[in-house]
């Protein structure tokens, strides 16, 4: 192609990454804010979380028509292509991560009791999910897919926060009937983190693609059965 259709094509993927890392850092301030919210029962923040989705919502369907336009007008091949799809599918899996950030923020006005033994664990967790958004969107920023590869591997951490949630929440609700209601909404906050923890999976296996060519192997489960995040989605 000509040099300056090159440039061209470059510009647009450069903005085309710019307003996905917006993106990201919004669905991460959805999530450490809807956690905070949480902790705090400050409802008014929790409101705000759920008003700012729409911004995502935006950016997202930006994002999938400049890319649509690049295909169409560009016809980018090989290395190009995979950039360029992989932002598109990029942007469809942080708008889902700001979709569990705002569900988070609208169940702060059911739980109010937080002497909950597994409640104190959710934080950690969330930062540990937060964290995984964050690296991964620098990774596919950078278009480098050994730091995605090294998101993929705190996954487990995520799904052992999970695990050790639902056990401490089922335990609670057997204790008492009356503990099912607040129990079944915080398993669902933690359910929540779980599915983001997997979606920034989800991002760095296709900025590792995007990067090599080549897809991630399985990742062993702790149930002995091997998956990928984009198998459980």
């Amino acid at each position: 192609m000509p040099m300056h259709t090159l440039k061209a094509f470059d510009d647009e993927l450069e903005e085309l990454r710019a307003s996905i890392c917006e993106m990201g850092g919004l669905a991460e301030t959805a999530i450490r804010d809807s956690m905070e919210a949480l902790v705090r029962h400050d409802t008014d923040l929790a409101a705000d979380v759920v008003a700012r989705d729409a911004r995502i919502d935006a950016l997202e369907a930006d994002v999938e028509r400049r890319a649509i336009e690049i295909m169409a007008l560009r016809a980018p091949l090989a290395d190009d292509l995979r950039d360029v799809v992989a932002a598109l599918k990029i942007s469809g899996v942080v708008e889902r991560i700001g979709d569990y950030a705002k569900n988070i923020a609208r169940r702060v006005d059911s739980v109010e009791d937080s002497r909950i033994e597994a409640f104190s664990l959710l934080p950690e967790m969330a930062r540990i999910a937060s964290e995984m958004v964050a690296n991964a969107l620098d990774a596919f920023a950078a278009r480098d897919g050994q730091k995605a590869v090294q998101v993929c591997e705190r996954d487990q951490a995520v799904d052992d926060f999970y695990n050790s949630i639902f056990r401490a929440l089922l335990t609670f609700m057997m204790e008492n009937p009356h503990n099912i209601t607040p129990a079944t909404h915080l398993l669902f906050i933690a359910k929540h983190l779980e599915r983001i923890g997997d979606h920034a999976t989800n991002v760095a296996e296709m900025v590792y693609f995007a990067d090599t060519g080549e897809h991630l192997p399985d990742r062993p489960k702790a149930s002995g059965k091997r998956a990928s995040a984009a198998s459980r989605t």
